[in-house]
Protein backbone atom coordinates (compact mmCIF):
# COMPACT_ATOMS: atom_id res chain seq x y z
CA UNK A 1 0.00 0.00 0.00
CA UNK A 2 1.20 3.27 -0.73
CA UNK A 3 0.69 6.48 1.50
CA UNK A 4 0.09 9.68 -0.14
CA UNK A 5 0.39 12.18 3.44
CA UNK A 6 0.60 14.94 1.58
CA UNK A 7 -2.96 14.17 0.81
CA UNK A 8 -4.03 12.84 4.29
CA UNK A 9 -2.56 15.51 5.81
CA UNK A 10 -3.88 18.34 2.98
CA UNK A 11 -7.44 16.27 4.10
CA UNK A 12 -6.37 17.64 7.98
CA UNK A 13 -7.33 13.01 8.99
CA UNK A 14 -6.03 14.34 12.34
CA UNK A 15 -9.02 17.12 12.69
CA UNK A 16 -11.24 14.84 12.56
CA UNK A 17 -12.81 13.70 16.10
CA UNK A 18 -12.49 10.41 17.21
CA UNK A 19 -15.86 9.07 16.36
CA UNK A 20 -15.68 10.48 12.87
CA UNK A 21 -12.29 8.74 12.55
CA UNK A 22 -13.38 5.41 13.95
CA UNK A 23 -16.67 5.57 11.27
CA UNK A 24 -13.79 6.26 8.37
CA UNK A 25 -11.99 3.14 9.62
CA UNK A 26 -15.22 0.99 9.73
CA UNK A 27 -16.10 2.11 6.18
CA UNK A 28 -12.83 1.30 4.83
CA UNK A 29 -11.98 5.12 3.99
CA UNK A 30 -8.82 4.71 5.72
CA UNK A 31 -6.55 2.65 7.11
CA UNK A 32 -5.11 2.49 11.12
CA UNK A 33 -1.73 2.60 9.41
CA UNK A 34 -2.89 5.57 7.35
CA UNK A 35 -4.25 7.25 10.00
CA UNK A 36 -1.33 6.77 12.63
CA UNK A 37 1.33 7.36 10.19
CA UNK A 38 -0.64 11.20 9.53
CA UNK A 39 -0.77 11.96 13.24
CA UNK A 40 2.58 10.92 13.69
CA UNK A 41 3.79 13.00 10.36
CA UNK A 42 1.85 15.96 12.58
CA UNK A 43 3.39 15.08 15.90
CA UNK A 44 6.90 15.12 14.21
CA UNK A 45 5.93 18.60 12.61
CA UNK A 46 5.08 20.19 15.82
CA UNK A 47 6.16 18.67 18.69
CA UNK A 48 9.12 20.70 19.39
CA UNK A 49 6.52 23.99 19.21
CA UNK A 50 4.31 22.49 22.17
CA UNK A 51 6.34 19.90 23.83
CA UNK A 52 3.24 17.66 24.63
CA UNK A 53 5.36 14.26 25.03
CA UNK A 54 7.49 13.10 27.50
CA UNK A 55 7.93 9.43 26.01
CA UNK A 56 6.87 8.82 22.10
CA UNK A 57 7.49 5.45 20.07
CA UNK A 58 6.19 5.76 16.54
CA UNK A 59 7.74 2.09 15.80
CA UNK A 60 4.97 0.60 18.33
CA UNK A 61 2.35 2.80 17.28
CA UNK A 62 2.93 1.85 13.78
CA UNK A 63 3.66 -2.11 14.11
CA UNK A 64 0.15 -2.04 16.54
CA UNK A 65 -1.79 -0.17 13.76
CA UNK A 66 -0.82 -2.66 11.12
CA UNK A 67 -1.88 -5.36 13.82
CA UNK A 68 -5.28 -3.90 13.92
CA UNK A 69 -5.17 -3.71 10.08
CA UNK A 70 -4.60 -7.04 9.64
CA UNK A 71 -7.42 -8.23 11.90
CA UNK A 72 -9.33 -5.94 10.29
CA UNK A 73 -8.66 -7.39 6.68
CA UNK A 74 -9.48 -10.77 8.26
CA UNK A 75 -13.05 -9.92 9.61
CA UNK A 76 -11.56 -10.57 13.19
CA UNK A 77 -13.24 -8.58 16.40
CA UNK A 78 -12.05 -5.48 16.72
CA UNK A 79 -12.52 -3.02 20.16
CA UNK A 80 -14.50 0.19 19.90
CA UNK A 81 -11.68 2.44 19.22
CA UNK A 82 -10.43 0.83 16.11
CA UNK A 83 -6.55 1.96 15.87
CA UNK A 84 -7.09 5.55 17.23
CA UNK A 85 -4.56 7.47 19.03
CA UNK A 86 -5.03 8.27 22.29
CA UNK A 87 -2.38 9.79 24.81
CA UNK A 88 -1.63 9.04 28.22
CA UNK A 89 -0.09 11.45 31.31
CA UNK A 90 2.69 10.53 32.54
CA UNK A 91 1.69 8.94 35.53
CA UNK A 92 -0.32 5.77 34.81
CA UNK A 93 1.52 2.29 34.06
CA UNK A 94 2.44 1.23 30.82
CA UNK A 95 3.52 -1.85 30.22
CA UNK A 96 5.58 -1.00 26.97
CA UNK A 97 7.13 2.23 27.70
CA UNK A 98 8.80 4.13 30.97
CA UNK A 99 6.47 5.80 33.93
CA UNK A 100 8.32 8.87 35.12
CA UNK A 101 5.50 10.87 36.74
CA UNK A 102 6.98 14.21 36.20
CA UNK A 103 10.52 13.41 38.46
CA UNK A 104 13.95 12.74 37.78
CA UNK A 105 14.02 10.35 40.44
CA UNK A 106 12.17 8.21 38.67
CA UNK A 107 13.79 8.33 34.97
CA UNK A 108 13.63 5.11 32.65
CA UNK A 109 11.44 3.27 35.52
CA UNK A 110 8.96 0.94 33.20
CA UNK A 111 6.89 -1.27 35.53
CA UNK A 112 5.94 -3.77 33.42
CA UNK A 113 2.09 -3.40 33.39
CA UNK A 114 -0.55 -1.13 32.81
CA UNK A 115 -3.14 0.53 34.72
CA UNK A 116 -6.68 -0.39 34.84
CA UNK A 117 -7.79 2.34 32.77
CA UNK A 118 -4.85 1.83 30.22
CA UNK A 119 -5.66 -1.83 30.25
CA UNK A 120 -9.29 -1.11 29.25
CA UNK A 121 -8.19 1.55 26.22
CA UNK A 122 -6.13 -1.17 25.11
CA UNK A 123 -8.52 -4.08 24.99
CA UNK A 124 -10.42 -2.21 23.01
CA UNK A 125 -7.64 -1.57 20.62
CA UNK A 126 -6.67 2.39 21.21
CA UNK A 127 -3.16 2.93 20.42
CA UNK A 128 -1.03 4.38 22.69
CA UNK A 129 1.41 6.44 20.73
CA UNK A 130 3.46 7.42 24.03
CA UNK A 131 3.07 9.32 27.08
CA UNK A 132 2.32 13.21 27.70
CA UNK A 133 3.98 15.69 30.15
CA UNK A 134 2.78 16.00 33.25
CA UNK A 135 3.76 17.89 36.47
CA UNK A 136 6.31 16.69 38.93
CA UNK A 137 4.66 13.87 40.70
CA UNK A 138 1.19 15.41 39.13
CA UNK A 139 0.95 18.35 41.52
CA UNK A 140 1.94 21.91 41.05
CA UNK A 141 5.46 22.80 39.63
CA UNK A 142 5.89 24.07 35.81
CA UNK A 143 6.80 21.60 33.57
CA UNK A 144 7.75 21.72 29.73
CA UNK A 145 4.92 21.88 27.70
CA UNK A 146 3.64 25.03 25.88
CA UNK A 147 -0.14 26.56 25.04
CA UNK A 148 -0.07 25.93 21.46
CA UNK A 149 -2.41 29.17 21.12
CA UNK A 150 0.25 31.15 22.35
CA UNK A 151 3.44 29.70 23.66
CA UNK A 152 4.19 32.95 25.82
CA UNK A 153 1.11 31.43 28.13
CA UNK A 154 0.69 28.60 30.73
CA UNK A 155 -1.05 25.52 29.37
CA UNK A 156 -2.14 24.33 32.67
CA UNK A 157 -0.04 22.57 35.02
CA UNK A 158 -0.57 18.53 35.99
CA UNK A 159 -2.70 17.35 32.80
CA UNK A 160 -1.43 19.82 30.45
CA UNK A 161 0.60 17.39 28.16
CA UNK A 162 -2.46 15.31 27.76
CA UNK A 163 -4.43 18.58 26.85
CA UNK A 164 -2.22 20.13 24.34
CA UNK A 165 -1.80 16.95 22.75
CA UNK A 166 -5.76 16.94 21.77
CA UNK A 167 -5.75 21.11 21.44
CA UNK A 168 -3.19 20.51 18.81
CA UNK A 169 -4.96 17.72 16.59
CA UNK A 170 -1.85 15.12 18.10
CA UNK A 171 -4.24 12.96 19.00
CA UNK A 172 -8.30 13.12 19.34
CA UNK A 173 -8.09 11.94 22.94
CA UNK A 174 -6.11 11.41 25.81
CA UNK A 175 -6.19 10.35 29.55
CA UNK A 176 -5.90 13.01 32.43
CA UNK A 177 -6.13 13.09 36.28
CA UNK A 178 -7.54 15.58 38.78
CA UNK A 179 -6.80 16.23 42.12
CA UNK A 180 -7.42 20.12 42.59
CA UNK A 181 -8.01 21.32 38.78
CA UNK A 182 -5.85 19.46 36.49
CA UNK A 183 -8.69 18.18 33.90
CA UNK A 184 -10.93 21.67 34.20
CA UNK A 185 -7.71 24.20 34.02
CA UNK A 186 -5.84 22.97 31.03
CA UNK A 187 -8.74 22.37 29.28
CA UNK A 188 -10.11 25.53 29.72
CA UNK A 189 -6.75 27.34 28.90
CA UNK A 190 -6.38 25.18 26.14
CA UNK A 191 -9.73 25.48 24.18
CA UNK A 192 -11.31 21.76 24.37
CA UNK A 193 -13.56 20.16 26.04
CA UNK A 194 -12.40 18.22 29.65
CA UNK A 195 -14.01 15.45 31.41
CA UNK A 196 -13.40 15.06 35.05
CA UNK A 197 -16.12 11.94 36.53
CA UNK A 198 -17.33 11.59 39.45
CA UNK A 199 -15.00 9.93 42.17
CA UNK A 200 -14.11 6.65 42.01
CA UNK A 201 -16.32 6.18 38.82
CA UNK A 202 -12.68 5.50 36.79
CA UNK A 203 -10.25 2.20 38.40
CA UNK A 204 -7.17 4.45 39.59
CA UNK A 205 -5.27 0.91 40.10
CA UNK A 206 -1.83 1.09 38.69
CA UNK A 207 -1.71 5.13 38.42
CA UNK A 208 0.16 7.42 40.66
CA UNK A 209 -1.60 8.08 43.81
CA UNK A 210 -1.18 11.33 45.66
CA UNK A 211 -4.20 11.42 47.91
CA UNK A 212 -6.98 8.99 48.84
CA UNK A 213 -10.23 10.89 48.74
CA UNK A 214 -9.41 13.46 45.74
CA UNK A 215 -7.54 11.38 42.72
CA UNK A 216 -9.69 11.52 39.60
CA UNK A 217 -9.22 9.89 36.78
CA UNK A 218 -10.53 11.82 33.48
CA UNK A 219 -9.93 12.82 29.99
CA UNK A 220 -9.64 15.23 27.34
CA UNK A 221 -11.66 15.64 23.59
CA UNK A 222 -12.92 17.96 21.28
CA UNK A 223 -16.37 16.57 20.81
CA UNK A 224 -19.10 15.89 23.53
CA UNK A 225 -19.56 12.87 21.67
CA UNK A 226 -15.90 11.77 22.05
CA UNK A 227 -16.16 12.21 26.33
CA UNK A 228 -18.97 10.21 26.11
CA UNK A 229 -17.23 7.46 24.19
CA UNK A 230 -14.30 7.27 26.79
CA UNK A 231 -16.51 7.43 29.64
CA UNK A 232 -18.13 3.84 28.06
CA UNK A 233 -15.27 2.70 27.46
CA UNK A 234 -13.18 3.41 31.08
CA UNK A 235 -15.69 3.55 34.00
CA UNK A 236 -15.77 0.19 36.14
CA UNK A 237 -18.72 -1.82 34.78
CA UNK A 238 -19.46 -5.19 36.22
CA UNK A 239 -21.36 -7.11 39.79
CA UNK A 240 -17.90 -5.96 41.50
CA UNK A 241 -19.44 -2.42 40.93
CA UNK A 242 -23.46 -3.08 41.48
CA UNK A 243 -24.39 0.70 43.04
CA UNK A 244 -22.35 2.40 40.54
CA UNK A 245 -23.59 0.18 37.51
CA UNK A 246 -27.10 0.88 39.27
CA UNK A 247 -27.23 4.67 39.05
CA UNK A 248 -25.48 4.81 35.67
CA UNK A 249 -27.56 2.62 33.98
CA UNK A 250 -30.54 3.83 35.56
CA UNK A 251 -32.84 5.99 32.96
CA UNK A 252 -34.87 8.10 34.80
CA UNK A 253 -31.70 9.28 36.80
CA UNK A 254 -29.11 10.04 33.64
CA UNK A 255 -31.91 11.48 31.06
CA UNK A 256 -34.53 14.81 31.27
CA UNK A 257 -37.93 13.81 30.76
CA UNK A 258 -39.66 16.66 32.44
CA UNK A 259 -38.38 20.23 31.19
CA UNK A 260 -37.39 22.60 31.90
CA UNK A 261 -33.65 22.11 32.94
CA UNK A 262 -33.05 24.13 36.73
CA UNK A 263 -29.53 25.38 36.39
CA UNK A 264 -27.94 27.25 39.55
CA UNK A 265 -25.45 29.50 38.21
CA UNK A 266 -22.68 29.55 41.23
CA UNK A 267 -19.94 32.44 41.63
CA UNK A 268 -18.60 29.93 44.48
CA UNK A 269 -16.10 31.74 46.57
CA UNK A 270 -13.38 32.31 43.72
CA UNK A 271 -15.44 35.24 41.91
CA UNK A 272 -13.42 38.10 43.16
CA UNK A 273 -10.55 36.47 41.31
CA UNK A 274 -11.93 36.77 37.63
CA UNK A 275 -11.34 39.30 35.28
CA UNK A 276 -13.71 41.30 33.97
CA UNK A 277 -13.99 40.12 30.92
CA UNK A 278 -14.63 36.48 32.42
CA UNK A 279 -17.33 37.54 33.98
CA UNK A 280 -19.43 39.44 31.51
CA UNK A 281 -18.65 36.54 29.11
CA UNK A 282 -20.38 33.92 31.50
CA UNK A 283 -23.35 36.51 32.65
CA UNK A 284 -23.68 36.95 28.96
CA UNK A 285 -24.03 33.10 28.84
CA UNK A 286 -26.45 32.94 32.03
CA UNK A 287 -28.97 35.21 29.97
CA UNK A 288 -29.19 33.61 26.96
CA UNK A 289 -30.02 30.76 28.31
CA UNK A 290 -32.82 32.34 30.31
CA UNK A 291 -34.29 32.92 27.38
CA UNK A 292 -34.98 29.35 26.76
CA UNK A 293 -37.96 28.15 27.82
CA UNK A 294 -36.22 24.85 28.74
CA UNK A 295 -33.44 26.70 31.10
CA UNK A 296 -34.23 28.10 34.32
CA UNK A 297 -31.03 29.43 35.52
CA UNK A 298 -30.81 31.04 39.06
CA UNK A 299 -28.32 32.72 40.61
CA UNK A 300 -27.73 31.40 44.25
CA UNK A 301 -24.91 30.46 46.54
CA UNK A 302 -23.39 27.19 47.49
CA UNK A 303 -24.80 26.08 51.23
CA UNK A 304 -22.71 27.53 54.36
CA UNK A 305 -19.07 25.91 55.10
CA UNK A 306 -18.33 25.85 51.36
CA UNK A 307 -16.54 29.22 52.15
CA UNK A 308 -13.91 26.55 53.89
CA UNK A 309 -13.84 24.60 50.98
CA UNK A 310 -10.35 25.91 50.05
CA UNK A 311 -9.06 25.08 53.07
CA UNK A 312 -9.99 21.70 53.91
CA UNK A 313 -8.45 20.96 49.91
CA UNK A 314 -5.06 21.87 51.49
CA UNK A 315 -4.66 19.90 54.62
CA UNK A 316 -5.78 16.65 53.04
CA UNK A 317 -3.89 17.63 49.68
CA UNK A 318 -0.59 18.64 52.30
CA UNK A 319 -1.10 16.21 54.50
CA UNK A 320 -1.29 12.64 52.10
CA UNK A 321 1.75 14.24 49.92
CA UNK A 322 3.55 14.12 52.78
CA UNK A 323 2.58 10.62 53.54
CA UNK A 324 3.37 9.16 49.87
CA UNK A 325 6.52 10.99 49.12
CA UNK A 326 8.42 10.69 52.34
CA UNK A 327 10.56 8.26 51.05
CA UNK A 328 11.65 10.94 47.93
CA UNK A 329 11.73 13.13 50.56
CA UNK A 330 13.84 11.84 52.64
CA UNK A 331 16.18 9.65 50.08
CA UNK A 332 16.28 12.10 47.41
CA UNK A 333 15.33 15.78 48.63
CA UNK A 334 17.85 17.43 46.03
CA UNK A 335 15.58 16.05 43.19
CA UNK A 336 12.34 17.35 44.42
CA UNK A 337 11.45 21.07 43.05
CA UNK A 338 11.28 23.54 46.09
CA UNK A 339 7.05 23.51 45.73
CA UNK A 340 7.15 19.59 46.20
CA UNK A 341 9.56 20.17 49.14
CA UNK A 342 7.20 22.66 51.10
CA UNK A 343 4.45 20.92 50.31
CA UNK A 344 5.74 17.60 52.36
CA UNK A 345 7.09 20.36 55.02
CA UNK A 346 3.48 21.12 55.55
CA UNK A 347 2.61 18.30 55.61
CA UNK A 348 4.82 16.46 57.96
CA UNK A 349 3.16 18.91 60.87
CA UNK A 350 0.04 18.09 60.09
CA UNK A 351 -1.55 15.55 62.78
CA UNK A 352 -3.17 12.79 62.22
CA UNK A 353 -6.08 14.30 64.22
CA UNK A 354 -6.45 17.05 61.93
CA UNK A 355 -6.70 14.78 58.94
CA UNK A 356 -9.36 13.32 60.27
CA UNK A 357 -11.53 16.04 60.80
CA UNK A 358 -10.27 17.55 57.18
CA UNK A 359 -11.88 14.21 56.40
CA UNK A 360 -15.22 14.34 58.03
CA UNK A 361 -15.63 18.04 56.69
CA UNK A 362 -15.05 16.74 53.57
CA UNK A 363 -17.60 14.17 53.36
CA UNK A 364 -19.92 16.86 54.77
CA UNK A 365 -19.56 18.88 52.39
CA UNK A 366 -20.21 16.30 49.53
CA UNK A 367 -23.66 15.11 51.79
CA UNK A 368 -24.49 18.61 51.69
CA UNK A 369 -24.19 19.11 47.72
CA UNK A 370 -26.21 15.93 47.20
CA UNK A 371 -29.14 17.64 49.33
CA UNK A 372 -28.34 20.91 46.76
CA UNK A 373 -29.01 18.82 43.99
CA UNK A 374 -32.00 17.57 44.72
CA UNK A 375 -33.39 21.11 44.13
CA UNK A 376 -30.93 21.56 40.53
CA UNK A 377 -30.13 19.64 37.69
CA UNK A 378 -26.92 21.29 36.87
CA UNK A 379 -24.34 23.85 38.43
CA UNK A 380 -22.67 26.51 36.12
CA UNK A 381 -19.51 27.97 37.09
CA UNK A 382 -16.46 29.63 35.41
CA UNK A 383 -14.08 26.83 34.40
CA UNK A 384 -11.01 29.08 35.10
CA UNK A 385 -10.95 32.91 36.34
CA UNK A 386 -9.68 33.99 33.41
CA UNK A 387 -7.46 32.86 30.50
CA UNK A 388 -4.21 31.49 31.01
CA UNK A 389 -1.43 33.45 33.18
CA UNK A 390 1.81 33.68 31.11
CA UNK A 391 4.36 30.82 31.55
CA UNK A 392 5.76 31.55 34.81
CA UNK A 393 3.24 33.25 37.21
CA UNK A 394 0.99 31.80 39.42
CA UNK A 395 -2.37 30.69 38.86
CA UNK A 396 -5.43 32.10 40.15
CA UNK A 397 -7.09 29.99 42.42
CA UNK A 398 -9.04 27.14 41.52
CA UNK A 399 -12.40 27.33 40.17
CA UNK A 400 -13.08 23.19 39.82
CA UNK A 401 -11.38 22.60 43.38
CA UNK A 402 -15.02 22.58 45.47
CA UNK A 403 -16.30 20.02 42.38
CA UNK A 404 -13.38 17.33 43.01
CA UNK A 405 -13.79 17.75 47.09
CA UNK A 406 -17.66 16.79 46.82
CA UNK A 407 -16.81 14.00 43.96
CA UNK A 408 -19.31 15.22 41.58
CA UNK A 409 -18.66 15.11 37.80
CA UNK A 410 -17.89 17.90 35.64
CA UNK A 411 -17.17 19.29 31.92
CA UNK A 412 -15.19 22.47 31.02
CA UNK A 413 -16.99 23.91 27.78
CA UNK A 414 -14.78 25.34 25.67
CA UNK A 415 -16.66 28.52 24.84
CA UNK A 416 -15.31 31.77 25.56
CA UNK A 417 -12.41 33.87 23.98
CA UNK A 418 -10.32 36.23 26.31
CA UNK A 419 -9.77 40.15 24.44
CA UNK A 420 -6.33 38.76 23.53
CA UNK A 421 -8.25 35.55 21.65
CA UNK A 422 -7.08 33.41 24.04
CA UNK A 423 -9.33 30.47 25.07
CA UNK A 424 -11.40 30.27 28.50
CA UNK A 425 -14.43 28.13 29.51
CA UNK A 426 -17.51 27.49 31.37
CA UNK A 427 -18.00 24.52 33.93
CA UNK A 428 -20.73 22.47 34.31
CA UNK A 429 -21.35 20.11 37.61
CA UNK A 430 -23.85 17.88 37.78
CA UNK A 431 -24.74 15.27 40.96
CA UNK A 432 -22.77 12.81 42.23
CA UNK A 433 -22.86 9.41 39.41
CA UNK A 434 -25.15 11.77 37.15
CA UNK A 435 -22.41 11.56 34.67
CA UNK A 436 -24.62 10.78 31.41
CA UNK A 437 -27.38 13.60 32.87
CA UNK A 438 -24.43 15.97 32.57
CA UNK A 439 -23.14 14.76 29.04
CA UNK A 440 -27.25 15.17 28.13
CA UNK A 441 -27.26 18.90 29.30
CA UNK A 442 -24.03 19.32 27.48
CA UNK A 443 -25.33 17.94 24.05
CA UNK A 444 -28.60 19.91 25.57
CA UNK A 445 -26.71 23.01 24.73
CA UNK A 446 -25.23 22.38 21.64
CA UNK A 447 -28.36 20.84 20.05
CA UNK A 448 -29.60 24.54 20.72
CA UNK A 449 -26.59 26.58 19.40
CA UNK A 450 -25.25 27.61 23.11
CA UNK A 451 -22.07 26.15 22.05
CA UNK A 452 -20.51 24.79 19.02
CA UNK A 453 -20.94 21.10 17.91
CA UNK A 454 -17.07 20.28 18.54
CA UNK A 455 -14.13 22.51 19.24
CA UNK A 456 -11.57 23.41 16.34
CA UNK A 457 -8.79 25.13 18.37
CA UNK A 458 -7.46 27.74 15.59
CA UNK A 459 -3.64 26.10 16.11
CA UNK A 460 -1.93 27.65 12.74
CA UNK A 461 1.56 25.44 13.01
Amino acid sequence: MVINMNKLIAEKINRLSATEMINKIKNKEISVTELIRAHIAHIEKIESKVQAWIYFDKNLAIKKAEEIDNRIKNNSKIGVFYGIPVGVKDIFNTFDMPNEMGSPIWKDYTPGNDARVVFNIREEDAIIPGKTVTAEFAVHAENKTLNPHNQEFSPGTSSSGSAVAVASYMVPLSLGTQTGGSIIRPASYNGIYGMKPSFGLIPRTGMLKTTDTLDTVGFFARTIEDLRLMLDVTRVKGWDYPFVNKFLEDKKRQIKTKMPWKVAFIKAPVWKYAEQYAKEAILNFVNELSKNKDIIVEEVELPDGFEKAHEIHTLIYDKTLSYYFNKEYSENIGQLSSIIREIIARGNKITLDQYKEALEKQSELALKLDKFFEKYDIILALSTSAHAPKKGLIEDPDTSLIWTMCWVPSISLPIFKAPNNMPFGAQIVAKRYNDYFLLNFAEFLRDNNYIKNGTYPDINF
